[in-house]
């Protein structure tokens, strides 16, 4: 199944598969040197959006969840990779520990806890699920809609560990993305590994500092293949300040977005797309669902903050209070699912890419985020495995082909990622 790309513009798509196809040696031979020098995140999931002119990522989650997502047939890929992973931080490891959001009563998003149980443990370890919530006083069994369980243990912080009674991890693997700031309890565990680390938490990540770092990437690949970096890169800047109770900094921010929109409306002209420009935009620090703006013109700015979306913008999850937004290009999405609008979701451990799955919404338009209540999810057809693109194709006529070029896009999101982490990480030796 490659869905149904409902647009005239499918050339421009087909052509930057064929270009991708036709450079896979020189591709992988570069992601092979830039993981010599560089940590991959432990597990990354990418929302990318194809427009029909252009492929892009929107979001990167360092903390994913939605593994329930993946189908049986992914399964053997995750946990392969979670292996490649395990044994290169922590050989010896046998007990891995399981460090889940706080709503303790989301059964859907404790589904996702479940199978990141099942992938580590047919990878060799013993895992179990500690809740740092402090709802959870002892060992809670929760009953999920499919039947499965799951036990919430509260987690014993000794001087230098963290575990479980009776239970002592190596490593401490985080499902909980710190909108709200890494808890004490998580600080100077400097015996057991900590994965991802805390710097990589949305209290200290900024989501303008990862288009950066993927931008560098784009420009690089896109050097690599021959092709304008902007089919595979969301223009994006940012803009500080801005208070959504106050209007305070609301002039900057029109500026930003009127500048933001000239941009793509030159792309657009450069490539005679008949589309109306669009930005998205977020809070610059949080996961994005709370407040995210579509905004077609600067003057739109007026009619969005002064209204409803006000207070849904001004806070982002955990109550966290935005200051600092992104503005990113708008990309549509052309794809269909059911007739619902769709964007792929790809999942990532280590440096390999282990499935996804098509996120859609009924109720959305092409250039709104579909990261929304309301929204389902449909497996991304893997009969063959990414890693096995079928030369010789139709470009838009094989699923491998298609899930092959959104691998890469998605590899590049995690690359540019992993330079993220490096240039926040606290600990990082310095040279002169």
């Amino acid at each position: 199944m490659v869905p149904h790309l409902i647009t005239a513009l499918t050339g421009p798509i087909n052509e930057l598969e064929q270009r991708i196809l036709d450079s896979m040696p020189a591709i992988e031979r570069w992601f092979r040197l830039e993981w010599m020098e560089h940590t991959p995140p432990f597990y990354t999931s990418v929302d990318i959006r194809n427009a029909g002119f252009k492929l892009a990522p929107v979001d990167t989650n360092l903390f994913p969840g939605g593994w329930n997502h993946l189908t049986n047939e992914m399964l053997p890929l995750a946990v392969q990779a979670a292996m490649a992973a395990i044994e290169k931080i922590c050989p010896e490891a046998r007990n891995l520990l399981i460090i889940p959001e706080n709503h303790s009563t989301n059964t859907f998003y404790l589904s996702n806890v479940v199978q990141l149980q099942r992938i580590f443990n047919m990878a060799g370890l013993n895992v179990r699920v500690g809740s740092i919530s402090p709802e959870i006083k002892k060992p809670t069994l929760v009953t999920l809609p499919d039947g499965e369980t799951v036990t919430l243990e509260p987690v014993i912080r000794s001087k230098r560990r963290l575990g479980l009674k009776d239970f002592d991890p190596c490593t401490i693997l985080l499902n909980n993305d710190l909108s709200a700031g890494p808890p004490g309890i998580l600080e100077d565990l400097h015996e057991q590994y900590l994965l991802p680390p805390l710097h990589a938490g949305w209290s200290v990540r900024r989501k303008s500092r990862h288009f950066q770092s993927y931008e560098e990437v784009a420009k690089r690949l896109g050097k690599l293949l021959g092709i304008d970096p902007w089919l595979i890169n969301p223009l994006s800047s940012r803009s500080e300040g801005v208070n959504f109770q106050t209007d305070a900094g609301l002039e900057q921010l029109r500026g930003a977005v009127d500048a933001q929109l000239t941009k793509v409306r030159r792309k657009y002209k450069e490539y005679g797309i008949n589309e109306k420009p669009f930005v998205i935009v977020k809070a610059d620090n949080g996961t994005q669902a709370p407040g995210v703006l579509t905004v077609r013109d600067a003057k739109d700015l007026d009619a969005l903050v002064g209204r409803k979306p006000r207070g849904k913008a001004a806070a982002v999850k955990d109550g966290a209070a935005v200051h600092d937004v992104i503005l990113q290009e708008g990309v549509l999405t052309r794809e269909r699912v059911h007739e619902a609008v769709a964007e792929p979701v790809v999942y990532m451990m280590d440096r390999y890419v282990v499935g996804g799955f098509y996120r859609m919404h009924a109720e959305r338009g092409v250039d709104e985020s579909l990261a929304a209540p309301g929204a389902s999810f449909v497996p991304l057809a893997f009969k063959h495995s990414t890693h096995l693109p079928q030369p010789g194709a139709r470009p838009g006529a094989s699923a491998p082909n298609r899930f092959y070029m959104y691998g890469v896009v998605a590899r590049l999101a995690m690359l540019a990622a992993s330079y993220e982490l490096e240039a926040t990480d606290p600990e990082a030796e310095v040279y002169d």
